[in-house]
């Protein structure tokens, strides 16, 4: 088992930077955003499962050399009070080290998810106490406010876009539906919980710089995402226009965090600038056979520490 674990801590240590880092600097991925996002999540899932499996695998060594009857001699001799002989610090550390670490992200995830929820719960209620509906626009309010706003809120059992009225004021027709076709992109699409689990990450992991730098990542992954599946619907130009205009009057224009409303009018300038270019000339998308190509790499990815597991029990 000791190879086993040299092997996912080697996944692990290539998917905790050098990896993510070359994917953050990629110039495919504004081609094919949704792709892109599989990529990152298959690094996060299959990063944390290495790291938790290495530890696990270098501490069951002690155990025997076949993981799970390892495993059920650590439940039994840690129910009799009992350390294995040969037994190394270093190995018991491992093993409290790799239960702490699981428990830690599971309990963070939990965390996050009821504060997000409830927050946005609170937020839901504020939006349907101070705005009001907008007419031909189901699941739409408009908020009375100077400010050039528009975001969405997730919820369990009502979502809802929320468009100010100097938004209203600032849009004509056409570029008003591209960015509401782009708000409910996000709503369909499940944008919120894909932002809260990579914030998640980063306040399980604070002083794990790559977990802050996929975040990063992926806000603007779900931006083109929903400016895609808008363009679906409306012309690009528009959205494009909308964007412009917005930026230009000194709003915010982009996502809000995982914690806030996801929305599309919180982006830092280089993101917002990054989308026009797409959607006024950018570049073609990638070909279905190359984003299959890297899907496949992408699961291959995740099953990797399975296949560890799996391959280390027929040998032993």
């Amino acid at each position: 088992m000791i190879v086993a674990s040299i092997v996912l801590a080697v996944l692990a240590v290539a998917l905790a930077w050098p990896v993510p880092a070359r994917l953050s600097h990629a110039q495919w991925t504004a081609r094919a955003p949704g792709t892109a996002l599989v990529v990152w999540q298959s690094i996060a899932l299959t990063g944390g499962l290495s790291m938790i499996g290495s530890l696990l695998l270098f501490g069951l060594s002690a155990y025997g050399d076949s993981p799970f009857p390892a495993l059920g001699d650590l439940v039994s001799e840690t129910l009799d009070g009992r350390v294995p002989d040969g037994a190394t610090i270093f190995q018991i550390g491992s093993l409290t080290f790799a239960v702490l670490l699981a428990g830690h992200l599971v309990l963070n995830l939990a965390a996050t998810f009821i504060r997000t929820e409830r927050q946005r719960r609170r937020h839901l209620d504020l939006v349907a106490l101070l705005s009001d509906p907008v007419p031909g626009e189901p699941r739409t309010r408009r908020l009375d406010h100077p400010a050039p706003v528009a975001y969405c809120l997730p919820g369990a059992f009502r979502s809802v876009t929320v468009l100010s009225e100097g938004l209203l004021e600032l849009l004509d027709r056409n570029e008003l539906r591209a960015v509401i076709e782009h708000e409910r992109a996000h709503l369909q699409q499940q944008h919120a919980l894909v932002l809260l689990s990579f914030r998640s990450w980063g306040n399980a992991l604070p002083w794990f710089p790559i977990a802050h730098l996929a975040e990063i990542a992926v806000e603007a992954l779900v931006e083109f995402i929903a400016d895609d599946k808008a363009r679906d619907v409306v012309d690009g130009r528009q959205l494009a226009s909308a964007i412009a205009i917005i930026g230009s009057s000194g709003a915010p224009t982009g996502p809000l965090d995982a914690d806030s409303p996801a929305g599309d009018l919180r982006v830092d300038t280089r993101v917002a600038t990054t989308r026009i270019k797409r959607l006024v000339d950018g570049p073609p998308p990638l070909s279905s056979s190359v984003r299959l190509a890297i899907r496949t790499a992408a699961a291959a990815l995740v099953i990797t520490p399975a296949a560890v597991l799996l391959t280390l029990m027929v040998v032993a």
